[in-house]
Parts: C-alpha cells; sequence; structure tokens
C-alpha cells in the first residue's frame, strides 16, 4: 500500500525592505510564523535600494527555512511580487534579459531568489503597505531599526 504524502509543514512570512533615502542606507525585515512560533530576521546594507531590500527580505526568509514548506509569503513590493509571479520565468528564459533585452535589473538578487525558492510551494500575496496591516507594520518597524543600526543609531523613515 502507497502511503500519502507527508504534507508539507505550513509557514507564514511577512517581509519589508526600504532605503531612506533612496537609493542611501537601507534595511529589510522578515517574520517566519510556524505554528505558535515566531521568528524575526532582519538587516541592512549602508548604500542601497528600495527593490533591493524587499528582494533581501524574501530572500532571507526562505533561506532560513530548513526544509521543503507551503509559504503564504506576503509583501507590500509590487516589484517582488510580480517580478517573480509575471517575469521571473521568462528572464530566465531569455538569458536574464527582459523583453526588450536589456539585462534584468538586480540580477544578482533575482537569481539568488530563483535558487531561494527550491522545493518550496509558495503563494505570493500583495499587502498595501501603511495601511494598518499588524504583521506588515511590524515587518517596518524592523526595517526602520535595521537603518538605524546602519546609520550607527540615527532612526529614520522607510518612505
Amino acid at each position: 500500500m502507497k502511503h500519502p504524502a507527508t504534507p508539507l509543514p505550513h509557514v507564514v512570512i511577512h517581509t519589508d525592505g526600504g532605503a531612506a533615502p533612496n537609493p542611501g542606507p537601507g534595511g529589510w525585515a522578515a517574520i517566519l510564523t510556524f505554528g505558535d512560533r515566531e521568528k524575526e530576521l532582519k538587516g541592512g546594507e549602508p548604500n542601497t535600494t528600495n527593490n533591493r531590500m524587499e528582494l533581501t527580505a524574501a530572500i532571507s526568509a526562505l533561506e532560513a527555512l530548513k526544509r521543503p514548506c507551503r509559504v503564504d509569503l506576503h509583501t507590500d513590493s509590487q516589484y517582488l511580487r510580480d517580478g517573480v509571479t509575471r517575469y521571473m520565468a521568462n528572464w530566465k528564459r531569455n538569458g536574464w534579459r527582459t523583453a526588450d533585452k536589456k539585462p534584468v535589473k538586480n540580477i544578482d538578487l533575482w537569481q539568488r531568489l530563483d535558487a531561494a525558492l527550491g522545493a518550496h510551494r509558495i503563494s505570493w500575496h500583495w499587502v498595501r503597505g501603511h495601511s494598518g496591516h499588524d504583521m506588515n507594520e511590524r515587518a517596518d518597524v524592523l526595517v526602520g531599526e535595521a537603518i538605524a543600526e546602519i546609520r550607527g543609531g540615527k532612526g529614520g523613515a522607510t518612505d
């Protein structure tokens, strides 16, 4: 008798990224929820862009998963969500070039994201930023903290 496949663990991820100014010091954050456990990740770079930080947040969250998972990934970045769900397959097919034959911007991170997708089953969800969504607001606070750490303790908004 064949046993049914073991269901994949379900992880909910909320990500955010920003730079202030853009480009400038940037931060990223991810909140991973598995059952009643929660893990927060954050980091930053001294000279970057909003888009690079949004990508880094998703990559870092997915790279933190230790085995294949079913993932609901929430982002307020249409750049990230549309890039991965609408454009990335064509970019790969075209040698990481856009429809007008130009190199994909942030190719290093898009390729790293492609590798991080791995064996996961991911559903991508867009949430409107700064609209009162608790987890998105929490991720935004973490981004602000990461930017402040990069600046050596000086705070700053991410937008």
